[in-house]
């Protein structure tokens, strides 16, 4: 059975999981899928589109998959996907999709802290931190296990890879590769590896090195980009963890971005 509020409007249409707690005057339109055993607070809007996991935890004043805020946007049906065990904190935003996409996605066991906004049609992946206020614009992409910190604006269209994390107060208009540190407000830079973020998952020191004599290739060497990936591809054992990182460089596409070393 659940725990639903006699203050809390839930549309006929909604889906309820079983043992799932609504708090007082919490509003659910009609196209909102909820899981088992996820706890909402009081206070809490879900608009239509809304597709919520298992095991959730949504605190007060968070507003979730209301309309995207794109001028393209003309009232399409699009939908926002949270996985499993995500915490939401207080005043949260996260806008459904567009039709480019049709969805904004939020993964499984992540930590979405006091007023993060996320806009129409991000993919942000699983077991992530996102620290108070951090803005993303449409399109963004976020990996596994990354950690963004406080006040951080992400710019619309900006991968960040797993395992990175990019520092507070940060202005992010630039891709963001896999396994680094990135930062700065004036000047948005690669700042080293993730070392810390990386032995807590339990990546050996033969697996840092390779990693941190790859990104030295890329950023200090002086090459050009171009010509620095193909060092990597000839030079380098090709583990899963240097492919990962071609990978990301590849999948940039024309007229991408990247981060910066200290000196550049």
């Amino acid at each position: 059975m659940s725990n639903i509020h006699p203050t809390a409007v839930i549309g006929s249409g909604a889906s309820i999981g079983e043992d799932v707690v609504i708090g007082p005057y919490t509003v659910i339109e009609d196209d909102v899928v909820i899981g088992d055993q996820t706890v909402i607070a009081p206070h809490v809007y879900i608009a239509d589109g809304a597709r919520i996991g298992s095991e959730c935890r949504i605190h007060s004043g968070a507003v979730l998959s209301t309309a995207p805020q794109d001028l393209k946007y003309a009232g399409e049906k699009t939908e926002l996907h949270i996985g499993d065990r995500t915490v939401i904190r207080e005043c949260v935003t996260l806008n459904r999709g567009t039709k480019a996409s049709g969805k904004t996605v939020v993964g499984s066991d992540n930590l979405i802290m006091s007023y993060v906004h996320a806009g129409h049609d991000c993919v942000i992946g699983n077991h992530v931190v996102i620290a108070n206020s951090v803005q993303f614009g449409g399109h963004c992409e976020v990996g596994d296990y990354v950690v963004v910190g406080g006040l951080a604006g992400i710019h619309q269209f900006v991968r960040i890879g797993r395992y990175a994390m990019v520092g507070g107060i940060s202005r992010g208009a630039l891709d963001v590769p896999p396994f680094v540190m990135a930062g700065g407000h004036s000047s948005f830079r690669y700042e080293g590896l993730n070392v810390v973020g990386l032995k807590r998952r339990g990546f050996t020191p033969e697996q840092l090195g390779t990693i941190r004599d790859v990104y030295r290739v890329i950023f200090q060497s002086g090459l050009l980009l171009s010509n620095a990936l193909e060092t990597v591809r000839r030079d380098f054992p090709q583990t899963p963890e240097v492919q990962e990182i071609l990978g990301f460089f590849a999948s940039g596409g024309h007229g991408r971005k990247f981060l910066k070393p200290f000196n550049s």
